[in-house]
């Protein structure tokens, strides 16, 4: 098999090494340090996936429950491994040398490469579009925030369409393998919002090429290029099957499933719209994408040396350093969201290039294109756009399970690029020189002239944002001239870089550079760019050689707690329900997650919170009134703790105990009317059931202890001196979950809105509860042979197209 090293290797070597280069120097501190990012996001799931991590590590089994947030919840969306899963190793081997997350960079810069290739656009022009897609603010933000999933998920998209791609345009069997081994990847990580606009991204393309065939009279071999993809669907799902079933099966009992209350207002399946479209982006805030400063660098980002509102402040005779968190605050950003980590950009050279797209990419790309990168921006305005986005968020299917609608804009960012380096492509491909330089000018004047007039006039602009209305008007024009100062510098830059862009591909175009000096300069040019923005954004000192060593290492607190080796529930007042450090040490009331079990939820909002605000109310009065927690005793709350000292903490004599028998059965007809009365019940003595639900029981009394515990199992030893009902402080759960007395199977039943019961005869017993699902047990086999199926067919295929190519004749 012949190739042509310098035509055939040296380009994707080169590009390649690029891609990595670029990841390894600006990484450099995780990558030769060993340091990692603080993540805040990352350090939460450390802390909530501490029991799991551990168990797997004792045992080498999966728990696939966990007890340490929220009362206990399946452990699919925390850590979920399958025995034999290969993924981790493949991604390993995809990305040598670099560490997790940064490594997802890396193998999107390679994705978009491949994407690029397949579009027969020249390896000279992709690498920058590459380097645009992979190394825009919203990954390197992600990354500081810990959204690893994320970003590996949007950095398969490439991939993914890549081999649909192929598939369309001849290559039917490396095409199904890349699509395949892409979408494998891209399931494994198991974030399902990303998963949901790559379907549209993919349903978007897959329209343009229907209707191209029907113009072409080509449907037939569209129809059968369709059944091909099909197959590599069904492969990438059955190498996912476990993470695929039993996620859609836990998602219709989360808080992303209908309510069980009439009385929510929130009634319709899915998310809240208040809280889905919290974050949304402002419609002139798109326009971050050609000057990323237009709102402000961030919520939490550094301000320009020796501003205008210090200046001020010093002349009212004002201590600066007082009010400076306040100040820092209010002037960094000014857009519509509540706050953000930085504005969303991925160079505006690419901008640039994107109108190049419009101008000269072929009919069929260039609709496709610009109709992904325009839904995208479209979704990310959310409320901003109510009719058409909360009629969507209704009515497509799935929609209202997601939340933070800006992360559509990973559509656009996926687009823009393409379509630019598509455009410079076909500039190049027999143009006349003249109208290519008219063309040059139509781009620059777009883009380049926009930014030139947001430079000119920035003072048009508002300049206000929500947090001003807490200073006085002269303290707001201070901090408007600052906005102003830095919207214009960022203007400037960018208007700056694109003049240097277009003026390389005229210097091309007019012959007076190779093609080959201009990808190389669009190249540096794009990584100069988002090297120095995103450096605001990650910077050295978010590096740290163990963050997690630090922020998990024992209070006083902690200390005096852990002395307690009994079973029990922690609850730390102190923000409980976004909090997952709690967990890493104690099972929680509380946690930190974004798709809690539903019932679990609508307990917190209408029992629980209000319980726990009654609670510090009389206790900051000097009344313990521990026989008032009728929630949090039945959850078996033990500890109470308002601090990190070691006498911040409460102990509460009143807890339930893993287990007990009540002594008054309640009968409730509804899930609002065992609301209403769990709130006023004694827990201890008394349980409410669901008669439209389950049979009638009857009380007991008696003794039960816990003796052996584990995530997934727990067993107890009951001497009942009356057989009937048992109550656990354990969360209702109703697939999975098996209970046997003296090893026969019985029925679980719900007690108490969401705590577990069974039933138990007259005298001494065994009791054992083991969380078996069969969404996992059934299924983990099939997912280690979808996953072999996969690499062996994308490595087959691989050697098949070399040997069809080296007949043919082709590179």
């Amino acid at each position: 098999m012949h190739f042509d090293l310098k035509k055939d290797i040296l380009p994707h070597v080169l590009g390649i090494l690029v891609f990595y280069l670029i990841v390894l120097f600006y990484f450099s501190p995780a990558v030769f340090d060993g340091k990692i990012i603080f993540q805040y996001d990352i350090l939460q799931w450390e802390g909530a996936a501490k029991e799991i991590l551990d168990h797997r590590a004792e045992t080498g089994e999966e728990a696939l429950w966990t007890n340490r947030l929220f009362g206990g919840m399946p452990a699919y969306l925390v850590s979920f491994e399958v025995p034999g899963d290969i993924t981790n190793f493949i991604t390993k081997i995809l990305t040598p040398g670099l560490p997790h997350p940064i490594n997802s960079l890396f193998f999107g810069m390679i994705a978009m490469y491949i994407l690029l290739l397949s579009f027969k656009v020249r390896p000279a022009f992709s690498v920058a579009a590459a380097i645009a897609f992979a190394f825009n603010t919203f990954h390197i933000i992600s990354l500081d925030a810990g959204h690893n999933a994320k970003i590996w998920a949007i950095c398969l998209i490439p991939l993914i369409l890549a081999g649909i791609h192929l598939a369309f345009d001849g290559k039917k069997i490396l095409g199904l393998a890349l699509f395949a081994f892409g979408l494998l990847l891209q399931l494994k990580f198991n974030h399902l919002q990303i998963t949901y606009y790559t379907v549209i991204i993919v349903l978007i393309y897959g329209l343009g090429r229907m209707l191209q065939s029907i113009r072409e009279n080509g449907l037939p071999d569209f129809g059968k290029t369709m059944a091909i993809l099909l197959i590599g669907l069904l492969i990438a799902v059955g190498g996912n099957l476990s993470r695929f079933l039993t996620v859609l099966e836990y998602g219709k009992y989360s808080t992303r499933g209908t309510t069980n209350l009439s009385s929510q207002e929130a009634s319709q399946d899915g998310l809240d719209k208040d809280y889905a479209f919290n974050w949304s982006q402002g419609k002139l805030e798109t326009l971050t994408l050609l000057v990323p400063n237009l709102y402000g660098p961030g919520s939490t980002k550094p301000f320009p040396k020796d501003p205008e509102t210090e200046r001020v402040l010093r002349s009212n005779n004002i201590d600066v350093a007082q009010v400076k968190d306040n100040i820092d605050y209010a002037r960094k950003y000014w857009g519509d969201q509540p706050g953000t980590g930085g504005p969303i950009y991925g160079s505006a050279i690419m901008l640039f290039l994107f109108v190049l797209g419009i101008l000269y990419a072929p009919k069929p790309y260039k609709g496709v294109f610009i109709a992904i990168a325009l839904t995208g921006i479209i979704l990310a305005w959310g409320k901003n756009l109510q009719g058409l986005n909360y009629f969507l968020f209704d009515y497509l299917p799935g929609y209202n399970k997601f939340r933070a609608v800006t992360m559509a804009l990973s559509m656009s960012l996926f687009a823009i690029p393409l379509l630019g380096a598509l455009g410079l492509e076909y500039l190049f491909r027999g143009q006349e020189e003249k109208q290519a330089i008219k063309s040059l000018g139509i781009a620059f004047g777009l883009t380049g002239g926009l930014a030139l007039l947001f430079w000119l006039f920035a003072g048009a602009f508002s300049l206000r944002a929500p947090f001003d209305d807490n200073f006085p008007e002269w303290l707001v024009e201070a901090l408007k001239e600052d906005r102003k100062a830095i919207l214009k510098a960022s203007a400037i830059k960018s208007f700056l870089l694109i003049l240097a862009a277009a003026a390389l591909i005229w210097a091309a175009v007019t012959q007076k550079i190779q093609t080959s000096i201009l990808g190389i300069g669009l190249a540096i040019l794009v990584t100069f760019d988002l090297w120095f923005i995103n450096k605001l954004f990650l910077q050295e000192d978010d590096f740290q050689n163990n963050p997690s060593e630090q922020f998990f290492a024992k209070t006083p607190a902690d200390e005096s707690i852990l002395r307690d080796q009994d079973y029990f529930r922690v609850l730390n007042i102190n923000n409980p329900f976004n909090d997952a450090r709690t967990s890493y040490y104690f099972n929680s009331v509380g946690g930190y997650h974004g798709a809690k079990i539903k019932r679990y939820q609508e307990l917190i909002e209408n029992a629980l919170n209000p319980e726990i605000q009654d609670f510090i109310a009389k206790a900051q009065e000097g009344d313990f009134n521990w026989l008032g927690l009728n929630i949090l005793n039945m959850l078996n709350t033990k500890y109470i703790m308002a601090g990190r000292a070691e006498n911040a903490v409460f102990v509460n004599p009143e807890a339930n105990g893993p287990a007990w028998f009540p002594q008054e059965i309640i009968p409730v007809q509804s899930n609002d009317e065992e609301m209403e009365t769990l709130r006023n019940t004694d827990t201890k003595t008394k349980a409410t059931v669901n008669d439209n639900e389950f049979s009638r029981v009857n009380s007991g009394s008696g003794m039960v202890t816990l003796s052996n515990y584990s995530p997934s199992k727990l067993e107890y030893e009951v001497q009942a001196e009356k057989g009937g009902l048992l109550v656990f402080s354990e969360i209702y759960y109703p697939k999975g979950w098996v209970a046997t007395v003296n090893d026969q199977e019985v029925a679980i039943i719900r007690v108490n809105y969401l705590l577990r019961g069974i039933e138990v005869p007259d005298g001494n017993s065994t009791v054992k509860m083991s969380f078996e699902p069969g969404s996992y047990y059934n299924t983990k086999a099939l997912v280690v042979i979808f996953q072999y199926l996969s690499v062996l067919l994308l490595l087959g295929s691989i050697v098949l197209t070399l040997r069809k190519s080296k007949g043919n004749g082709e590179a």
